[in-house]
Order: C-alpha cells, then sequence, then structure tokens
C-alpha cells in the first residue's frame, strides 16, 4: 500500500484594506492550509474559519487531529462524510471543509482532471463575481467602488448594517450608476429597519439582499419576503445541508459557502436541494486563498450569481493560478483545484 501522509500549516492572511461587516472589521485571517499525500500525489484543502460559526484557529488546531484519521481512502467519499461525522457530530465546518477538499483535489489530480469535471460539473462560463464594498467611512465606500468600477467590475456587493445605510445606498448608486448592486446586511437590521430598506433598495435597482435579519428569525423573512420586490438570500440562516429545504419558505435563495458548509460535497448536495426546492442560488465564500476560491469556483457554474472575490481582497495570497478578469473568473484548465502554492 502506497505511503500516505496527512499534515497542516496555518497562514496568517492580510486583506490589502480593513475588511468591515455589521458583526466586526478585520485585517487579518488565519487560514490552515491541509496536504494529503499518497503515491506521489497531494491534494489540498483550506479551513477558513468564521467565529460567527464558533470555529477560530485555535479550535481547526485543535480539532484536525481528531478528525484526520477519517480521511483514510480519498476516493471513499461518502465515507469519509460518514467518518468525519462519527468524530464530530457538530461544528467545526471549516476543518472538515479542508479534508474534503483535500480529498477530491488528490483524486483530481491522481486522473489528471480538474476537479469540477470529477465532480461532474457544468463547463458553461462562471457568473460575474461581485466585488465588495466593505463598512467604512462614506467616502471611503465611494472610493472602493470606484476603484472597483475603474478595474472593470460590474457586480459591487455592498456591506451594511450601519446608522447611515440608506446614505450609502444612495451614494454607491451614484458613484457606479452602471453597475449591478447586491446588499448585504449581515443579519444586522430589525424588522422595521428591513421594512424601511426594501423601497431604498427598490429605488437603487438593488439585485439582492442577503440576510436582513437574524439568523433565527424565519417568520420575519418570510413576512418581509411576502412585501419584498428585492429578492432575499440566506446567509448567516445556513448553517447545515439540513437547513436548506426550512429556508425555502422564508427566502428566494441561498448563499453556500463551502467553510460553513464542511467542505465541496456537502455545498454539492445543499446545491441540489435548494434547486428541487425551487431556490436560487449563490456560491460564496470567505476571506480565503485562491484554493479556497477555486474549490468554490468548481461549483459556480451551477449557480445563478457568485460572490468569489475573497483572495481578490487579499494583499499576499499564498496560492496562484486562477486568471481573473475583473470579476469574469476562467474555469481552472489544469488537475485538481487548478492552483498551486507559490
Amino acid at each position: 500500500m502506497a505511503r500516505v501522509s496527512l499534515g497542516w500549516e496555518t497562514l496568517e492572511l492580510h486583506t490589502a484594506q480593513p475588511f468591515g461587516i455589521a458583526r466586526w472589521t478585520h485585517s487579518v485571517y488565519p487560514r490552515t492550509f491541509v496536504t494529503f499525500t499518497q503515491g506521489g500525489v497531494m491534494g489540498q484543502g483550506e479551513a477558513a474559519p468564521n467565529a460567527f460559526y464558533g470555529e477560530t484557529r485555535a479550535t481547526v488546531e485543535g480539532v484536525l487531529p481528531l478528525l484526520s484519521g477519517a480521511l483514510e481512502d480519498p476516493w471513499d467519499w461518502d465515507g469519509l462524510g460518514a467518518r468525519l461525522a462519527a468524530r464530530m457530530p457538530q461544528g467545526h465546518p471549516s476543518a472538515k471543509c479542508a479534508l474534503e477538499m483535500a480529498a477530491v483535489d488528490w483524486c483530481a489530480r491522481a486522473v489528471g482532471r480538474p476537479a469540477w469535471q470529477l465532480l461532474g460539473l457544468s463547463p458553461l462560463p462562471l457568473p460575474e463575481s461581485s466585488y465588495t464594498v466593505s463598512i467604512a467611512p462614506l467616502d471611503d465606500m465611494r472610493r472602493q467602488a470606484r476603484e472597483a468600477v475603474g478595474r472593470g467590475h460590474g457586480v459591487l456587493k455592498v456591506k451594511l448594517g450601519t446608522d447611515h445605510d440608506e446614505a450609502i445606498v444612495q451614494a454607491l448608486r451614484e458613484e457606479a450608476p452602471g453597475a449591478a448592486l447586491r446588499v448585504d446586511a449581515n443579519a444586522a437590521w430589525t424588522r422595521p429597519q428591513a421594512r424601511r430598506m426594501l423601497d431604498v433598495l427598490a429605488a437603487a435597482r438593488v439585485e439582492l439582499v442577503e440576510q436582513p435579519l437574524a439568523a433565527g428569525d424565519l417568520e420575519g423573512h418570510a413576512a418581509l419576503r411576502g412585501v419584498s420586490a428585492v429578492p432575499l438570500v440566506a446567509d448567516e440562516s445556513l448553517h447545515h445541508v439540513g437547513d436548506v429545504l426550512a429556508l425555502a419558505r422564508a427566502f428566494d435563495g441561498v448563499n453556500l459557502k463551502l467553510a460553513k458548509l464542511g467542505g465541496p460535497l456537502q455545498a454539492l448536495r445543499a446545491l441540489r436541494l435548494a434547486r428541487a426546492a425551487g431556490l436560487q442560488v449563490m456560491m460564496g465564500c470567505m476571506i480565503e486563498s485562491s484554493l479556497g476560491i477555486a474549490a468554490a469556483a468548481a461549483l459556480a457554474g451551477a449557480c445563478d450569481w457568485a460572490d468569489l472575490d475573497g483572495a481578490l481582497l487579499l494583499a499576499d495570497d499564498p496560492f496562484e493560478g486562477l486568471v481573473w478578469q475583473a470579476g469574469h473568473l476562467q474555469r481552472p484548465t489544469s488537475a485538481g483545484w487548478g492552483v498551486a502554492r507559490r
């Protein structure tokens, strides 16, 4: 039997400028990179923990020794999921994601195919990715939008959750009159705030709004959906694959992120459930390296929207290989996820 080696290291990735959402502003993002080697072939995965979902650098580093034995046969994807669940029934999705990513990457590299082909996914061009304008002083948000449009980005995702959200929307619509605008409140609004903002969003021709209310307020989202001309997309309300069907009564779409669902195989299950429930789908991301973005991009061709700018926001991406033309990401054609360490 070929010798098996599994290891990991954590790097601190830095954004080019502070990245602010309703809950916090950060510039440093610890990311743990897993490598699985067997028979001279190496597969790689990335853990992008988010404290909102109960994960930190410390939890990832603490749980990986307990989970690593689940990756026995990289071809046994169902078995991998079952063994991960048996070892850790709840939580730790980004650590599990890193192991799933490494297994799929190894298999695709072993047969010399791009991962999206191995997964049987669409060869169609990927939807144009949004570029995020993060929360900052209003003049700085204007500058972010202006610079993004100047680089050719045609879709802007605007972070909200301040006491002057209406002014932000109006200012960015003025700054980028030809761009598609999407809004992400990151669960920061109350029901009355959200109701008031609906008219503002409609007037600004906003394409969609992510997670206007608290994660657990499905009744509020359902009521809001009933009067909204702007599609509502679940993000923080979606923690597990099993949440998808319950969200169909309260939202028009779901934002799938590999790091919060447990990996590309879990996200693919969620995607198929969402389609069965009549939901639209966004393929999203955390602040991640090009490795994590490449894995999400493998599924993005089957989605309606893409929000895959996480690596574009970095000052020190440790991976290379993705080809961007503004918000248009070319589908990788090399084996595995299609990226390599610098």
